[in-house]
C-alpha cells in the first residue's frame, strides 16, 4: 500500500521546488507562485524563501508574514490547550529575562518614555497578562440536556501597535492570542520596528523551543501603510485589532472584518473638597509621570473644586511638581505646541480640531528637558510640570503625551463632572476621581461612561499596576470590548447536547 498524500506532504513538495527554482532567479520570477491551492483549502505559498530564515517571525513581505502565519495557527489547531499554556508560559519567561535589554532599547529607537517605567510596564504585561485561566467553559445542564459554552480561535489575526508600548503590546496581544488557539500578524508602528523585531523573534524562540509551532506571531520587517492594507483586506486574516488613534480604528471598521478598536484618551482627574488631598497628589504625579506620560491612560488634566486647589496644589509640589507662571506657560507653548495651518483634525483625539497639536520632537520627552529649554534650575528630583489655566487652554483640550498637567479650577463637583466629561470628549477611555463621598464618585462615573474609571488611586491602578485586575495594552472603548484578553480573541461555541432521543 503507498503512503496517502497529506495536504502536509504537498505543501512540502511545492516549497522544495519553489525554493530550487527560484535560486538565483530575481524577484519577478518568483510572483507566479503568490497562491496555490492545497487539499481544500488556500495555504498561501510563500512568495519568497523568508519562511525557512533563522529571523523567526519576520518577513520582508506582508503576504509571506500571513501564509507562515496561517500555516503555524493550522498546526497550532491540533495542540491541546495544555500545551497553550506552556508556550504562554516561556513566552512569559523569555520576555522578563530581557526586559533589560527590551526596555533599554525601546528609549534609544523611539525617544519616548524612560528606562525604568518601561522595566515596570514589561514586568507587569509579562506577569498579569490572563492566560488560560480566561477562558473559563460555561455550563448548563437540566431535564433537557446539556450546553456548554466554549471559546474557539478565530484563526489569524491581524494586529497594529504603537509607537508608546511597542514591546508591552506585542507581548500582550500574543499571550492572549495565543493561548486561545490564534497566530498573530504584526504591522507595528515604523518608529519601533528593531525593538518589535527584537521581541517577536525572542517570542517565536520561545515557543519553538518547547515544541510549538514557528511563526505563530509574524510581522513585515518594512511595515508601511501598504503593508497594512494588505494585511486588512487579506482573506486570510479572520479578525483585526488595532491600538492606536480614531484614524486607525476607523480604518479597520471600514475593512468589512470584524475588528476591535483600541482608541485614544484624554482622561481627565476630577478632584472634590471631601478627597484626602495628599494622597491625591501622591496618585495624582504617580500616573501622569510615569513614562514621561505616554500612556492613553494617564491623567491629561485636573479639574479641582475651588475649596480644594490651593492645598491640592501644594501637596503636589510636595510630591515634586514644579509650578508654572503665567509667562513660562507661554513659553512653554512656544516651543510644545504646534500651531494648525487649517481646521483638519490631527493626531490621535477624537475632538474637533484645535488651534494646536503637540510638537512630535517633545512627546514623551524627560522632564528635566522641559526645564532646561524654560530656563527652570533644577532641584531635587522633579517628576512633573503643573499650571492653571482656563478649561479651554490647548493643554486641557489636546491628548498631550508629555510631562505637563494643567489645572483647571471649578466652583463645586457639578461644574466640574460637566468640564471634565467635555475634556474627555467620548474616548470613553479613562478617567479618575479623588473624593470620600460614594455620590459625587457615582455620579462622575455615570456622566463620564468611560471604560477605565479609577477612584482615589493613580490611573495605573487601572490596568493592573498597584490595582487589582489583570493586565493589558489595548482598552478598546470605540469598539466596545474594554479591557482586551484571551477571551476577547475568541468567538464563542454554544455545544448542545439534547435528551431528546430519550423514551419516557
Amino acid at each position: 500500500m503507498g503512503k496517502t498524500m497529506t495536504d502536509e506532504n504537498l505543501d512540502s513538495i511545492v516549497r522544495n521546488v519553489i525554493k530550487e527554482y527560484t535560486q538565483g532567479k530575481d524577484r519577478t520570477q518568483v510572483q507566479q507562485f503568490k497562491k496555490v491551492e492545497v487539499g481544500s483549502g488556500t495555504e498561501g505559498l510563500l512568495k519568497s524563501e523568508n519562511a525557512s530564515q533563522k529571523e523567526l517571525g519576520v518577513f520582508n513581505f506582508m503576504e509571506d508574514a500571513i501564509a507562515a502565519a496561517k500555516l503555524a495557527q493550522k498546526e497550532l489547531r491540533s495542540i491541546g490547550t495544555k500545551n497553550r499554556a506552556k508556550f504562554v508560559s516561556e513566552m512569559r519567561t523569555v520576555t522578563l529575562s530581557h526586559k533589560e535589554e527590551l526596555a533599554r532599547q525601546m528609549v534609544l529607537e523611539t525617544g519616548l518614555g524612560n528606562y525604568e517605567d518601561k522595566l515596570q510596564k514589561i514586568e507587569l504585561i509579562a506577569t498579569q497578562t490572563p492566560g488560560l485561566e480566561d477562558l473559563k467553559v460555561e455550563a448548563y445542564s437540566g431535564e433537557d440536556g446539556l450546553t456548554t459554552v466554549e471559546y474557539s480561535p478565530y484563526g489569524v489575526i491581524g494586529a497594529v501597535t504603537p509607537v508608546t508600548n511597542p514591546v508591552e503590546t506585542i507581548v500582550n496581544n500574543s499571550l492572549g492570542m495565543i493561548v486561545s488557539g490564534n497566530s498573530v500578524v504584526f504591522n507595528v508602528h515604523p518608529s519601533s520596528v528593531k525593538v518589535s523585531q527584537t521581541i517577536v523573534k525572542l517570542l517565536n524562540q520561545s515557543i519553538v523551543a518547547v515544541g510549538g509551532p514557528a511563526n505563530l506571531i509574524t510581522m513585515v520587517a518594512q511595515p508601511t501603510m501598504d503593508t497594512l492594507d494588505i494585511l486588512t483586506k487579506s482573506s486570510d486574516i479572520r479578525l483585526l485589532v488595532g491600538t492606536g488613534g480614531p484614524g486607525l480604528v476607523k480604518k479597520l471598521l471600514q475593512s468589512g472584518k470584524k475588528a476591535i478598536g483600541a482608541g485614544a484618551g484624554n482622561p481627565p482627574v476630577l478632584v472634590d473638597e471631601t478627597a484626602e488631598l495628599a494622597t491625591a497628589a501622591k496618585e495624582i504625579i504617580k500616573g501622569a509621570s510615569f513614562d514621561n506620560n505616554i500612556l492613553c491612560i494617564a491623567e491629561k488634566e485636573v479639574f479641582v473644586v475651588e475649596e480644594a486647589a490651593d492645598e491640592l496644589v501644594y501637596q503636589l509640589l510636595n510630591q515634586g511638581a514644579v509650578l508654572l507662571n503665567e509667562a513660562q506657560v507661554g513659553q512653554l507653548m512656544s516651543f510644545a505646541l504646534v500651531k494648525e495651518e487649517s481646521q483638519g483634525a490631527k493626531g490621535c483625539s477624537v475632538a474637533k480640531a484645535t488651534e494646536f497639536h503637540m510638537n512630535k520632537k517633545w512627546i514623551g520627552k524627560d522632564v528635566e528637558l522641559f526645564l532646561k529649554e524654560l530656563g527652570i534650575q533644577k532641584i531635587g528630583s522633579p517628576k512633573l510640570i503643573i499650571f492653571e489655566c482656563e478649561f479651554d487652554h490647548p493643554f486641557v483640550q489636546l491628548e498631550q503625551m508629555m510631562p505637563v498637567l494643567p489645572i483647571v479650577r471649578v466652583k463645586d463637583v457639578t461644574e466640574g463632572i460637566e468640564l471634565a466629561v467635555k475634556a474627555e470628549k467620548g474616548n470613553r477611555h479613562t478617567a479618575v476621581m479623588h473624593s470620600q463621598n460614594i455620590n459625587n464618585l457615582t455620579r462622575f462615573a455615570r456622566e463620564v461612561e468611560s471604560t477605565i474609571f479609577v477612584k482615589n488611586a493613580s490611573s495605573l491602578a487601572g490596568v493592573g499596576f498597584e490595582g487589582e485586575g489583570y493586565a493589558t495594552m489595548s482598552i478598546a472603548g470605540p469598539t466596545g470590548e474594554g479591557l482586551t484578553s484571551a477571551k476577547s480573541f475568541s468567538r464563542k461555541r454554544r455545544c448542545v447536547l439534547g435528551q431528546g432521543g430519550l423514551s419516557i
